[in-house]
């Protein structure tokens, strides 16, 4: 079936569902990827799911599963006898295991764990004591291991008997005594000239590996520098524990970028997808960071207090027009650098470069900008709207502010996340809405400042 039209497959599995054509439908989801199958699953009701599953082939089941939503594998799970659930968890990869084990409440991961081979229960134990963010806790048990011993002949032998339970098979590993010493890609024993070649002699022996305690974030930037489709992981004697493949990657630098985009939003970050979040699940990571910013915009309630006195009606007009753009201007720097930092394209020692760019790009952006705003107080605000407050030295005021300004958010704005970055934090937190803060309270100090010393208030 080659219709990827969710609302079309969705309608089709309900038709066919409510007339109990079940030969039917085990004819189209037989024929649909694992992800389209959960896709849609997602949108018909939950009590059609357990049939659904029951109909899908074995193999397909597995791989819809680890497919589906948390909350979908829940339900599931609790429908499923100890045999279904057996059958299921034989079929799933232990990395794929361990992340479900790690959504599921504690009853159902105990019933998980009763079900699964003990095999697969101690590998899935072990992963779980790795670090949360850590090469360890998402790495895979099941990779092909050969031996240095081993003849072209016999590693594709191996590969063979062994390669349906393993996740990946195009590039194997070999090993003296569990130490990881190189290697090798199918595609080099196939075309190996001789069967009888050692494997020691067509292995790669310059091996890019990680440890368990890698961040998983910095995983998945080498697997992309590297364009490897795995990546081994070694413990501290070097020796061979896991692989992290490709996929896993993919879905580390998903969820960091999610993360990082509702940060920088001015959000806590959400395991829920959009459409299951309830409003209340909303509500709770969106109130703390709207108390806070509320809380911070203080600042500047105090600065305009300070200045009450000094306030006239030309000067407030102004106000809105330069907190945005030095809010906006602190954003640009502040994205600019977060994403750097998320790429690993700079560090804290390029600091004084970063700064010394910033400054540059600073001067030409707010002296563009200036020469913009004062055409634009002297032909909109002056002349077009009759105001006889502004007069030049206003606009001189205004301008000079605006390149001040621009200056100051765009260093605050480089910075910041540098510094974040280099204490351990998140460099996403100093984003737009922390930024802005700050930048707003500056831009008062500075132009109240300008104005007073160049209108004498």
């Amino acid at each position: 079936m080659n219709e990827h039209n969710p609302f079309a497959l969705e309608n089709t599995l309900s038709l066919l569902l409510e007339g109990k054509k079940y030969a039917s439908l085990r004819d189209v989801l037989s024929t649909m990827n694992p992800s389209d199958i959960a896709a849609v699953f997602e949108k018909l009701p939950e009590d059609s799911l357990p049939l659904l599953f029951r109909l899908l082939p074995k193999g397909l089941a597995a791989e819809t599963f680890v497919e589906m939503q948390p909350d979908n594998q829940e339900l599931l799970i609790r429908g499923f006898s100890d045999s279904e659930l057996r059958d299921v968890l034989d079929e799933l990869y232990v990395d794929d295991a361990v992340d479900i084990v790690e959504e599921m409440p504690a009853n159902v991961v105990q019933r998980i764990l009763s079900a699964a081979a003990p095999d697969m229960r101690k590998d899935i134990n072990n992963l779980l004591n790795y670090p949360e963010n850590s090469a360890g806790s998402i790495m895979t048990t099941e990779y092909v291991s050969l031996r240095t011993s081993m003849t072209v002949g016999d590693a594709i032998t191996h590969i063979r008997r062994t390669g349906v339970d393993k996740e990946t098979i195009y590039t194997c590993y070999v090993t003296s005594e569990r130490t990881l010493v190189g290697t090798v890609s199918v595609k080099t024993l196939l075309l190996a000239r001789d069967d009888t070649e050692k494997i020691v002699d067509v292995m790669e022996p310059n091996v890019i590996s990680v440890t368990t305690q890698t961040d998983k974030e910095e995983v998945a930037q080498m697997l992309s520098k590297y364009h490897f489709l795995a990546l081994p992981v070694v413990d501290t004697e070097t020796r061979i524990v896991g692989i992290i493949t490709f996929d896993d990657a993919m879905s580390v630098m998903e969820e960091e970028a999610t993360e990082d985009i509702e940060i920088m939003g001015g959000m806590t970050p959400s395991d829920k997808t959009y459409l299951r979040s309830s409003p209340f699940d909303l509500f709770k990571h969106r109130i703390p960071w709207l108390l806070l910013l509320m809380v911070s915009a203080t600042f500047t309630g105090m600065i305009l207090n300070i200045f009450e006195e000094k306030l006239t009606a030309v000067l407030v007009i102004f106000i809105p027009m330069l907190m945005d753009t030095g809010g906006n201007s602190g954003s640009q720097s502040s994205v600019t650098i977060i994403r750097a930092l998320s790429l690993g394209e700079i560090e804290f020692r390029d600091i004084l470069r970063v700064v010394w760019k910033e400054v540059r790009t600073a001067v030409l952006c707010g002296i563009v900008v200036a020469v913009a705003c004062f055409g634009k107080v002297m032909l909109i605000d002056h002349l077009i709207m009759n105001n006889p407050g502004v007069t030049p030295l206003v606009g001189l005021v205004v301008c000079a502010t605006m390149v001040v300004t621009i200056c100051v958010a765009k260093l605050i704005g480089c910075t910041l996340p540098m510094i974040a970055k280099k204490l351990g934090f998140d460099p996403a937190v100093m984003a737009s809405p922390f930024i802005t803060t700050i930048v707003d309270a500056v831009s008062l100090l500075v132009y109240f400042g300008i104005a007073t010393f160049v209108l004498h208030l």
